[in-house]
């Protein structure tokens, strides 16, 4: 496509969503930043008439490292803390010099053939269990007058657009109103409580915590609470004072309280209390820091002083008014999540709906409304950025928020598919800059997973298992082989490390960061494969996560060779890094030229007897179909190995394994199987799988159910996980668009007689394009697509792209140059190109 005969306009940088309109919505080009003034933005809110009665019901802000959990409480308010370096434990020792001895007793029962026998005795290759989230402790607040409150005037919200929690309720004509928000730019939780009548406003703040703590006041006006997290593990219980666990990770949180400068008094109550009588306003400044000093460091050696770095930061922020404050908040939260919008349907208006989200999603079996999805859509990029952002810990399982001393399954990141799910939306969902706490995440777990390489495996480079912590775990988990068995977590997050560079194209990256991590991870690949029986490569001993299956004796066993997962993610991390090394010019070292050696004798991906994709090396029999799992089709989504294109016969082979597979399944097995549908360009099965997540969870009952969501629309496992909520982001944006560096595949998944009119705007294809679409009648109307710049990259001014455009079997090949927008008809034609004055921004 030549590049000739430009529209020039002149237009000042906007957001992503912003740069492209629809050719049939506006006459010139000149309008483009008219459509956001003209038309009323879309109402993005999570709703309630009432105060939360479980802690699921409660709202959730954060700003990656400080989070709450805002009940909404009248009488007696609680906001649950959390901060995410609160861990149990200490640096560990990740490795088992016993473990070689182990690995051949169990690699000669599986050359033998006696699975069950090497299940067993896998066993002794089992670490410790990892180490525990914590919580920090709780804000409470007592309104003894306000019991007599007229419970038809209360609400309760999360609006999405300004990352903040509304609550409003009526005393008489007195109306009280409260607005919560967690600031990145200034690190603190913030309050407002106020009232329309002067002098009416009284209330008791107090901090408290389930772990060691003590409280004071400084100042006046400052709570202090200072506490300490366990230095080992251990069941759930009070901790008394004369425990005998060690100390661990320090904490400390100052909560600040202001009020209206010429009404109200603040008094202290028990030396720990604030009491504030007859203000107009007032507003809490809560910050939380601890001891933690990096996954290296014991925290009996931390320099860190946590009660001196708040109130330092609080100092600093004094500076600030609230409203200031405020619109620092806004700002920085927008700049990401206005990147995006995503419109299901024209008739779709969440707005104008006055009822709460929770009977919203009671009657979406029934109304399939497309504004919910939108709704929950949006939700998981506010819940990534409120809980992952630079210089953070990446998000765990419940992301940052937790309510108890031992959450389920330790709150930890489980590396066999919850913490990779966590980032799947990163970057086709244009939130790239959330991913890089996952980096550093890895950076570490490759220091300590080059010891565990190398005593327990006698091999090179880094490797990790199944679940970790803060400490940046890397041995295997505790118990049976069936889930602490599986080497691969490391390699599959290395995958992360080389889509961040497809979709950012930033070489700097890729050179620094990524490929030292991908050469470590392979080295460890290399020596870990071994020479097979029938002379392929091969993995011994192997696992499918988390699934047994029945071995030719009839005996169950979960230990074998060469599982479909471990062959797929092999394969990936070998293709990223021969990819990564081609752009970096080191084709001809001696690692790429092993990997290159090795990739045609992997084991490939094979069919099973009944047409469905194989999981183990041998057609095992198994005993449990419907399982949560499907770790067999990672070649299919999040891998690349499997395509519609490529591998017609093994895609068939996917869709039989996912009809088998079942519909059932736990919330992030729920939106993994709407990806991998949505892979398969199966709009109707993806479709229902979304549907299926639509399921309101009773907390008092709840293990009644499979997936689901609660009533703040926090998926369920249950209990609750927050990889479904991401998970389902990057199921609906492979339904719009698929790409690879070269390819883009327009509405591959859209189901056209359930969102027949709408558009996307800002979402992120491979090879650092954006891309928007509008459609009409279930059919591709129009789309936009630009190359965005960036100053980490080699000329940036001047880059530019060839794409394959695919719409329902058309394909059109265009060039795409920066800093200029294209328009597409539904033929593939180019109708309009605009340069913009200044792209930098992008």
């Amino acid at each position: 496509m030549e590049d000739k005969d430009e529209e020039w306009v002149m237009v000042k940088p906007i957001l992503d969503k912003d740069i492209w309109t629809s050719s049939s919505s506006s006459s010139s080009s000149l309008l483009l930043l008219k459509s956001l003034n003209e038309t009323e933005k879309k109402e993005l809110k999570v709703k309630f008439n009432d105060a939360a009665k479980h802690w699921t019901d409660a709202l959730p802000i954060g700003n990656g490292r400080l989070g709450a959990m805002v009940w909404g409480g009248v009488t007696s308010e609680t906001i649950n803390l959390n901060e995410d370096t609160l861990w149990t434990g200490v640096p560990g020792n990740y490795t088992n010099p016993d473990a070689p001895i182990a690995l051949s007793e169990v690699r000669k029962l599986v050359d033998d053939g006696k699975y069950a026998e090497a299940t067993k005795a896998a066993v002794k290759l089992s670490g410790d269990p990892s180490d525990v989230y914590q919580l920090l402790g709780d804000i409470n607040l007592e309104f003894e007058d306000h019991d007599t409150y007229d419970d038809k005037t209360y609400q309760r919200e999360l609006d999405l657009d300004t990352a903040t929690i509304g609550i409003k309720y009526s005393i008489g004509d007195i109306e009280f109103t409260r607005q919560h928000f967690a600031s990145y730019p200034d690190q603190v939780l913030v309050t407002k409580i106020s009232a329309n009548k002067s002098r009416s406003l009284s209330f008791t703040a107090s901090l408290d915590s389930k772990l060691h703590h003590h409280s004071y006041i400084n100042n006046q006006n400052q709570i202090i609470m200072e506490g300490s997290c366990p230095g080992r593990r251990k069941q759930p219980t009070l901790f008394a004072e004369n425990d005998d666990n060690p100390e661990g990770i320090k904490f400390s949180t100052v909560l600040d309280l202001q009020i209206s400068n010429e009404t109200g008094l603040i008094t202290v109550l028990d030396e720990k209390k604030l009491r504030v009588e007859g203000c107009d306003w007032a507003v809490l400044l809560l910050m939380g820091s601890s001891s933690f000093d990096g996954p290296f460091i014991n925290p009996s050696d931390s320099k860190r002083e946590p009660t001196s770095e708040c109130l330092n930061t609080l100092k600093l922020l004094s500076k600030f008014s609230y409203s200031e404050l405020y619109n620092r908040h806004v700002d920085d939260y927008q700049k990401l999540f206005n990147r995006v919008s995503l419109e299901l349907s024209k008739s779709s208006d969440g707005s104008s709906l006055d009822v709460t989200t929770a009977e919203r999603i009671k009657s979406f079996k029934a109304d399939e409304d497309p504004s919910l999805i939108e709704l929950l859509f949006q939700y998981g990029r506010y819940l990534l950025i409120s809980c992952s952002r630079p210089e953070t810990q990446p998000a765990n399982l419940q992301g940052i928020w937790n309510d108890k001393v031992e959450p389920p399954w330790d709150g930890a990141p489980h590396l066999n598919i919850n913490l990779q799910m966590n980032y799947w939306p990163s970057l086709s969902c244009n939130l790239h800059e959330c991913q890089e706490p996952l980096f550093d995440y890895i950076s570490s777990l490759s220091a300590n997973g080059t010891k565990t390489a190398k005593v327990n495996y006698e091999a090179s480079g880094w490797v990790a298992h199944q679940v970790s912590d803060i400490w940046a775990k890397t041995s295997p988990d505790r118990g049976e082989a069936v889930w602490a068995l599986w080497p691969m977590g490391g390699a599959w997050l290395c995958t992360h490390l080389w889509e961040h560079y497809t979709y950012t194209m930033n070489k700097d990256f890729l050179s620094k960061k990524a490929y030292p991590l991908l050469e470590g991870c392979v080295s460890f690949l290399l020596d870990w494969l071994i020479e097979g029986q029938d002379g392929y490569l091969e993995t011994n001993p192997s696992t499918s996560p988390e699934h047994m299956f029945i071995a030719p004796d009839g005996k169950p066993a979960s230990v074998s060779y060469s599982t479909t997962m471990d062959m797929s993610i092999i394969k990936e991390v070998f293709i990223a890094i021969v990819s990564a090394a081609e752009v970096l010019g080191k084709s001809k070292t001696d690692l790429i030229q092993r990997v290159v050696k090795a990739q045609p004798r992997l084991y490939p991906t094979k069919i099973a007897r009944d047409g469905s994709i194989l999981e183990w090396a041998q057609d095992f029999e198994d005993p449990e179909v419907h399982h949560r799992h499907v770790s067999h089709l990672f070649g299919l989504f999040p891998g690349h190995t499997i395509t519609v294109e490529r591998t017609p016969d093994l895609c068939k082979a996917a869709d039989f394994t996912l009809i088998k597979r079942g519909e059932e399944g736990p919330g992030w097995s729920t939106t993994w199987k709407a990806a991998l549908w949505a892979r398969l360009h199966n709009s109707e099965h993806a479709y229902r799988m979304v549907k299926h997540l639509f399921d309101l969870v009773d907390p008092d009952h709840e293990s009644d159910y499979e997936g689901g969501l609660y009533s703040n629309m926090f998926t369920a496992h249950p209990p609750f996980q927050i990889d479904a909520n991401f998970g389902f982001c990057a199921a609906i944006a492979e339904m719009l668009v698929q790409s690879t560096i070269k390819d883009l595949y327009l509405l591959p998944a859209l189901p056209r007689d359930k969102w027949s009119n709408g558009s996307v705007k800002g979402l992120k294809a491979r090879g650092n394009v954006t891309v928007s679409i509008s459609w009409n009648e279930g059919n591709l109307h129009e789309f936009g697509l630009w190359l965005s710049n960036n100053t980490n990259l080699e000329n940036s001014k001047n880059q530019n792209s060839t794409k394959r455009l695919h719409y329902k079997g058309t394909t059109v090949t265009a060039k795409i140059s920066s800093g200029k927008v294209y328009t597409f008809d539904r033929k593939l034609r180019c109708i309009k190109k605009i340069s913009l004055f200044d792209s930098s921004h992008f």
